[in-house]
């Protein structure tokens, strides 16, 4: 049975930081809207890569995906029983006034300290994270270059949760839990306030949708869609704080989070900044549609999600603009005998923009990740070694020349083996192996 559970990270103190001092990032509170009841929607057309047949990409990544389907018979049940604390009560009554609609039910919260959170992640990643799973996508973006050699994405992603988390809220029960004590301190309470924003988001729209993005393994859309529920939760969260909290607390919740211990060791810098992204680029996202359209287009969002990481980075982009679907032809047999798939996934504007991020100049990884219109990699093994073809579409000959020219950088500025096929058009192939052997006869494949 799977579950989301969506967090807030130690970092977000320094967004509230920043924006009590005159940081740009502070989101302008609409007129409070109130929204008409909403019921769960179904899960949106997937941009998913073109099917053609068994042996498509598509096929290929339906066999692979190993994250078990979710119960969603009953909702997102509260405990049967569970304490409402004052603080919690009172948060009850002051979000709503922020968000434009009331909670439907109670919610249990409970204070904990970082090692209880550190083993329900843990235990979360049982069922989230594949080991299988996660070992066969380490191999291939290892291969790509993204992360270093050797790593364990599974041990990445508990790393993650168990030193940068600070609370949660589980679609699954309801529950929220967050590090602090029955009589919460600034910080503490603006946690608060995100999580109970996850829970009367999850009330109102149903946010186990994105338990049936993650079990189809739709890694874009899911992304999209967490960045969606993240920046919700972040720019309510900043309203509530510039509403509630006085002067003398906003400047206490920054000095809290700055004498937080974050510990980052071990833990890749694309993991790092992925998951920061959400709360970033989803922030940007939510105070877009406020300013368009209040609260009311917020809320228009959650029913009718963003489909690609791209949507949320260019928000005019949203909903219209819809990737297209890339396929990878099967070329194990090409490779040689004993080959057969290792992953396959949707790639985003986002992961493009990050994984470049990491050699070049954030403005050239940007701009170059910019006119993106659809991707997806296909990646072999045959037990030893690895192949990777990632494949591209984009909007115009230049982006898709822009994207070439950038990655042939992108390889240059690294260890590892690739080769940038194109652009033929708007497409571009970009090719990476574990070896030279492998690579060439990836590259005669592929020709």
């Amino acid at each position: 049975m799977t579950r989301r559970v969506l967090g807030l990270l130690l970092a977000m103190g320094f967004v509230l930081a920043a924006c009590t001092n005159g940081g740009t990032g502070t989101p302008t509170p609409p007129p409070n809207t109130s929204s008409p009841s909403a019921s769960v929607p179904p899960s949106p057309e997937s941009p998913s890569p073109a099917e053609q047949g068994p042996e498509s990409a598509l096929a290929a990544m339906k066999r692979l995906c190993t994250v078990p389907e979710p119960d969603l018979e009953g909702g997102s049940p509260v405990p049967a029983e569970g304490p409402t604390a004052p603080v919690i009560a009172e948060l009850m009554v002051e979000l709503p006034e922020i968000r434009g609609f009331d909670f439907s039910k109670p919610v249990v919260a409970e204070p904990v300290d970082q090692a209880e959170i550190a083993r329900d992640l843990s235990a979360y990643a049982d069922i989230a994270y594949p080991e299988d799973q996660m070992a066969r996508r380490s191999l291939a973006w290892d291969t790509i270059g993204v992360v270093p050699d050797g790593t364990s994405l599974r041990e990445a992603y508990e790393g993650y949760g168990s030193t940068q988390v600070i609370g949660y809220y589980d679609t699954l029960t309801g529950e929220l839990k967050f590090i602090g004590t029955h009589d919460p301190s600034p910080l503490e309470r603006i946690t608060l306030a995100h999580e109970l924003t996850h829970a009367i988001d999850d009330q109102r729209f149903g946010l186990e949708k994105l338990d049936v993005l993650a079990a189809e393994c739709r890694d874009e859309e899911t992304g999209a869609a967490i960045a969606l529920v993240e920046g919700n939760a972040t720019f309510f969260m900043l309203r509530w704080a510039q509403t509630y909290l006085s002067a003398e607390e906003q400047v206490e919740v920054g000095i809290e989070a700055a004498l937080q211990e974050i510990t980052t060791e071990g833990i890749p810098p694309f993991i790092l900044r992925s998951q920061a992204w959400s709360y970033d680029e989803g922030l940007r996202f939510i105070t877009a549609l406020s300013s368009s359209g209040g609260v009311d287009a917020i809320d228009e969002a959650f029913l009718d999600p963003p489909v690609s990481t791209e949507q949320i980075i260019h928000p005019e982009r949203y909903p219209n603009d819809v990737p297209t679907p890339v396929d990878v032809a099967d070329q194990s047999e090409e490779l040689g005998p004993g080959w057969d798939d290792l992953d396959v996934m949707l790639v985003g504007e986002a992961w493009l923009r990050i994984a470049m991020g990491l050699r070049l100049d954030a403005t050239q990884a940007a701009n170059a990740a910019a006119g993106w219109d659809g991707g997806t990699y296909r990646a072999w093994s045959d037990g030893e070694q690895a192949a990777v073809v990632l494949s591209t579409v984009w909007d115009s000959e230049e982006d898709a020349s822009e994207f070439a020219t950038a990655m042939i950088s992108w390889l240059d500025g690294g260890e590892d083996l690739g080769l940038v096929v194109g652009p033929g058009g708007t497409s571009v192939d970009v090719l990476f192996a574990t070896d030279p052997a492998t690579l060439d006869a990836l590259e005669a494949a592929s020709a």
